[in-house]
């Protein structure tokens, strides 16, 4: 396939149908309740298992890794087969793991400012979003190499992890290509809610929380940071 968005046009769409709306309204719903999670779990022991499992930074993203794809496979398996309890359950197996890891990121901020802080990391990630929103539906092209690079970015990420273990300084790519694996999954499940009109409604709205999530846990991290150097 080509790396190049002119491979394959695609009709384009102005603005966001109704069922564009549900799905993005669906994820957006799905998010703020993972927010409220991640708030109240940072008061719980589920709070420092970041600790334990980030003293190997690999073992934590292997630990997160397959949490979430766990979830996302049980919670799509629930769908598709009309099953709403094994559903519930991936979406829980989901809450947790994105809820728990960002709870430990948040817990070295006083209680009171992780309001402001979670507020704060949601407008970032909304503008995120709703720029590659506009992006992919301006353009008139297939957007679906950007789930292989995506797929490519987490690799690399996994393996800039493993060599940073050993290695510190090599954390830092580790953290930029997951980063780049959400944003570019990100676009891949708007685009797949462009242009695939017959799918699943509640499968695609599993997609795009699990993307605009994992970009959510991300800029929280760079939120901290970036308050911490100001103080």
């Amino acid at each position: 396939m080509s790396s190049f968005e002119t491979g394959r046009e695609t009709e384009r769409g102005f603005g966001l149908s109704s069922r564009d709306a549900r799905v993005i309204g669906g994820a957006s719903l799905l998010m703020a309740i993972n927010v409220a999670v991640m708030y109240a779990l940072v008061v719980t022991p589920l709070a420092t298992v970041n600790e334990y499992l980030f003293r190997f930074p690999i073992v934590g993203a292997i630990a997160y890794g397959v949490a979430i794809m766990a979830g996302q496979r049980i919670a799509e398996r629930g769908v598709t087969g009309g099953d709403l309890g094994i559903a519930f359950v991936g979406m829980v197996v989901l809450q947790l793991a994105f809820g728990i890891f960002g709870a430990g990121v948040l817990r070295f901020a006083p209680r009171a400012a992780q309001p402001t802080i979670l507020g704060l990391t949601a407008v970032v990630v909304a503008v995120l979003t709703a720029l590659i929103t506009a992006y992919v539906y301006a353009r008139s092209t297939t957007f679906e190499h950007w789930g292989s690079y995506a797929n490519y970015a987490f690799i690399g990420g996994l393996v800039a992890i493993l060599v940073g273990t050993f290695y510190a300084p090599v954390l830092l790519a580790g953290f930029a290509l997951i980063f780049l694996g959400f944003l570019l999954r990100l676009g891949w499940e708007i685009w797949k809610v462009r242009d695939e009109r017959t799918a699943s409604v509640a499968l695609q709205t599993i997609g795009v929380y699990i993307a605009v999530a994992g970009v959510f846990v991300h800029v929280l991290q760079l939120v901290m940071r970036y308050l911490a150097s100001r103080q």
